[in-house]
Order: structure tokens, then sequence, then C-alpha cells
């Protein structure tokens, strides 16, 4: 059968959505992905041993300067899964070849210019974030280290974002794995067998990132035949490239703005003090673990919608709207009930100082929320990635944004850091209620000559 004959009748590309297939994405992702926050819960676990609060500060505060400038670019995972599984959906192989290498030249691009800035990124973090001199020296500490990670990083973005939208998770999982075991395994060595402090937590990313990448190449190497690569010509397509770009550039934004939403959150927190700040830290860690197990039902709808777009193909999009929503949902009720149980044996057992835990136990009830109220965000999010519907995410991110600001100003003078996390819970809840309204008037354009 010819590529042209299968465009020209599309039910030959129509596929059938299951509990199966959802959950055969999913669980892997969700496996995966959690292995990331895992890790976040070590550094701070490691460095909270030392009992000093300005080091968990640094620590918090070095990690949102690095997803401002590393997740900006979480494009190169999101936009590479929803463009390769359209790929996949039209079973165009040359594309879905040509648009990963168009993502790894991107991600050796990006990384080298981190690198090239990082003075002016740190600064600007730094001032931003703001937080006691303490908390910055420990900083920027961290920070000088982990920069050289850049350039690997984003190589994996791309990658993982490749493996996904060819609904390749179990491979994407040992990828995960094996990047973040590394990492865990080298933090807890340098910090707390070598006394390396934050340098060490550091350069134990540094080692896994490059670790990772390495082993995602010939993973990838080995699973295309030789002399199968498309062209030049074909990965440099202008026409190709520009909506490349076009999706990431709107995908960037929205990274951006949702990075911008987190790290006002911990310049809020540093604004009321060390204490607050770390406690504040330590919880956000909940809702990371949140975020990353509500991922993995997110990226089975990434890679599901983005099949269904690229093959034209209504029902199988319609189906992975209704199953992704039920799983997630379900998966989200199950969240809030283990942070409410078990949320305070895991404070204690991060936090040695006395009075951030109090404080994370006084606050602890927003984790427990968070999940609820963030589902339809993460779930609607994967939705739109996958079908490359970048620019309406965008716009409802900014929306949300904005609203989560004024709320900010409203609710903190009246209610204090209850205030503050108020806010930020009401940012999720407005961003998977717009995205639910946009959502069927864009699936009614896409799939109208289908």
């Amino acid at each position: 059968m010819t590529q042209s004959a299968t465009i020209n009748d599309p039910s030959r590309l129509a596929f059938t959505v299951t509990h199966r297939s959802v959950l055969a994405v999913a669980i892997p992702m969700t496996l995966g992905y959690l292995s990331t926050p895992l890790l976040g819960v070590v550094d701070m676990a490691v460095i909270g041993r030392l009992g000093d609060a300005a080091l968990l500060g640094g620590i918090a505060m070095g990690g949102i300067i690095f997803d401002l400038a590393f997740t900006s670019f979480n494009f190169l995972r999101s936009g590479t899964t929803g463009l390769t599984a359209q790929a996949l959906g039209a079973r165009n192989d040359v594309e879905i070849r040509a648009t990963l290498l168009r993502a790894l030249i991107i991600a050796a691009i990006g990384g080298l210019a981190i690198i090239a800035l990082h003075a002016p990124v740190r600064e600007a973090g730094l001032w931003f974030l703001g937080g006691s001199s303490e908390v910055q020296a420990a900083t920027v500490r961290y920070f000088d280290v982990r920069i050289f990670s850049a350039p690997f990083l984003l190589a994996n973005y791309a990658i993982l974002g490749w493996l996904i939208g060819l609904g390749r998770a179990g491979t994407a999982l040992v990828l995960q794995l094996f990047l973040n075991s590394i990492n865990i395994a080298l933090s807890v060595w340098f910090v707390i067998g070598l006394g390396w402090s934050v340098e060490g937590v550091a350069l134990a990313t540094v080692l896994s990132e490059f670790a990772a990448m390495a082993l995602g190449l010939v993973l990838v190497l080995a699973s295309v035949k030789r002399g199968s690569w498309p062209a030049l010509a074909v990965v440099f397509d202008r026409r190709l490239l520009m909506r490349m770009m076009a999706v990431n550039r709107d995908i960037m934004i929205r990274s951006f703005a949702l990075l911008y939403a987190y790290a006002f959150f911990m310049a809020r927190s540093a604004d009321q003090g060390d204490a607050m700040l770390a406690a504040n830290a330590v919880l956000e860690k909940f809702v990371l673990v949140s975020g990353y197990f509500l991922d993995g039902l997110a990226t089975a709808a990434e890679q599901l919608a983005g099949r269904a777009v690229g093959a034209r193909h209504r029902p199988a999009f319609d189906r992975t709207l209704k199953l992704t929503a039920l799983w997630s949902f379900a998966l989200a009720g199950g969240l809030a009930v283990f942070f409410y149980i078990f949320g305070p044996a895991l404070i204690a057992f991060m936090i040695t100082v006395p009075e951030v835990r109090a404080l994370g136990d006084a606050y602890l009830i927003w984790a427990v929320m968070t999940p609820l109220l963030g589902v339809l965000a993460f779930q609607m999010d994967g939705v739109f990635i996958g079908a490359t519907w970048s620019d309406t995410m965008r716009n409802m991110m900014l929306i949300s944004l904005a609203a989560y600001i004024a709320a900010y100003y409203i609710l903190f003078p009246l209610l204090g850091n209850h205030g503050l996390w108020l806010a930020l819970e009401l940012f999720l809840g407005i961003r998977g209620i717009t995205l639910l309204a946009a959502c069927r008037k864009r699936a009614a354009r896409t799939f109208a000559d289908a």
C-alpha cells in the first residue's frame, strides 16, 4: 500500500482506543515521572540532614531558576511528542525521524546558549526570587555546577518526547529510571558520603543527564535501520520547520508562564522568611509528586490524541478524552487520600528543623487539595499538546496566570500564607476549566473534513 493510497483512504488509519492502550502508556510513564520528584525528595532529605534551613532554601531556589531556564525548553519533550504522534497516525516514517533530528538540533543550540548566558540568568533569578544572603550564596554554589547539564538535559527532552510519540513507553521508562536512579545514588554518595553539600547534588545531576543522553542515543540508533534517516533537505524543510517552531514557541510561552507561577510562589514564600520558604519548598514537592502522577495519564492523552489527529479519526479522539479523564480523576482522588494520611510522616522524614516541620504540618491541607483541583489542567494539557493546539493552550495559560497574580494580591493580605496557597490552587483550577471549554470547538474545527 502506498502512502498516497493511505492518505486518500483515511479509514485505513483508524484505530481503537481502549483502557489497555491508555494504561500501556500511562503506567510506564507514571513510574518514570515519579522517579523525578523522588529525586527532589532525596535531594531535600540529604541536604535537610545537614540541619541548615538556608541550604534547603538554596536548593529550592536554584531548582526554580533551572526550571525557568530548562523547562522553558520543555517544548522539546511535549512538542516532539505531539508532532511524532501525528506522523505516526499518518504513517509517515520519514517525518517521524525528521522530527527527532530537528529536536536534537534545537537541543544542542539551546543547551550551549544556556551555558553561555548562565551568569545573567543566575543573577536575574536571584534578583527575582530574593531570599536571605545565606540562601542566595547556597543557590550560587548549586547553580554554577549544575548549569553544565544543559545540553544533555535538552537532548534527553527530545529523545523522551520522540519515544513517547511513538508509544514506546517502556523504553521511555527505562531511560527515566536510569537517569533518576543514577542521580539519586550519586546525590546520596556525594553529600552524605563525601560531604560535598549542594555542589554534590548539582554534580550528580550533570553526570546522570550525560549518562542518560548516551544511553538514549544508543537506543534510538539501534531502533532505526541503517540508511533510513531522512535527507538534510527533508530535515530542514522550511514549511515543516516553521510548523515545529510555531508549536514550540507557543509551548515555550506556556511553559515559561507555568514556571513563572511557581517561581512567584517561591519568591512570595521567601518574603516570609527562611523557615516559611523551606516549609513551602517541601510542600511543593507534594505538588510535584501529584503532577508527575497525573502526567502519566496526560502523556497517554498526548500520544493517543496526537495519533488520532494524524489519522483524522474523531472516534479515537473522543474515546481518548473520556478514558483519560476517567483514570485521571480516579488517581487524583487516591493521591489526596494518600497525602492526608501519610503527609505528616513524610514531612517529619524530610525536615529535621522543628520550626520548619511545624509550618509544613500547618499548611499540609493545601498539598492534599492540589491533585483534586489540578487534575483537569493536567489532562487537558495532554490533549492540547498531542493535538498541537498550542496557541489556544498558550492563551488559556496566560489568562490563568493573570487571575493567579490578581488573586494573590487580594488574598495574601487577608489570609497570609494560606492566601498564597489558595491563589495557586485557583490558578490550577482555572487552567483546566478554560481548556475544557475550548476543547470542543477546536476538535470540531480539526476534524471537520475527516
